[in-house]
Parts: structure tokens; sequence; C-alpha cells
């Protein structure tokens, strides 16, 4: 495994466990979650791209794995959908949050 790919499922972790607790259902929100990740990754992942290819930023060949799509390793694209994954759970859990300090 590489240490991105690593740094990916840490982040991943907790998230992705806490996104089916009961309360918060954040699993129910997958459309809205969809719509963002794919904006996210065409805008951001388009510059990646770009950028990439005009040799503005490299990535460290030991740090990834060898599999390339548009110039970008997996990681690199994965980085485009897992961080905005923490983001918008943050977000969400910090809404929920909220709402019960507020009732209580």
């Amino acid at each position: 495994m590489s240490e991105y790919m690593a740094v990916l499922l840490i982040s991943l972790s907790l998230p992705l466990l806490l996104s089916f607790w009961p309360p918060l259902k954040f699993y129910r929100r997958f459309s809205a979650f969809t719509a963002a990740i794919g904006a996210t990754l065409l805008v951001f992942g388009g510059w990646d791209v770009l950028a990439a290819a005009r040799g503005h930023w490299s990535f460290r060949q030991e740090a990834v794995r060898p599999f390339r799509f548009l110039g970008l390793p997996l990681e690199e694209i994965l980085f485009f959908v897992v961080i905005p994954f923490c983001c918008l759970f943050t977000w969400e859990t910090l809404k929920y949050l909220e709402r019960k300090f507020r009732k209580a």
C-alpha cells in the first residue's frame, strides 16, 4: 500500500464508519454528496490534470501506485472523493450537533 493511500484510508475510516450512525443518517444524502463530489472532481480534478501535465507539480513514485488515469495516480483521484466526503461529513455532523444542543 502506498503512503498516499494509507493517509486517505486513515482520513476516511472514522467519517465513513460514523456516516451510518442512525441519528445522523448521512448516508441518506447520497445524491447531494454525489453532486458535490462530481463538481469537485470535475473542477479541481481537471485543474490537477492540467497542472501535472504542464509540470507544475508531480507525484513521488515511491508514494503512489503506478496506475494512472489522465496522468494522475489513483490516490490523487481518490483524494477528490475522500477529502470532500470528510468535509461534508464534518459539516453535516456539526449541523446535527448544533440542532441537538439548541433543543437541550
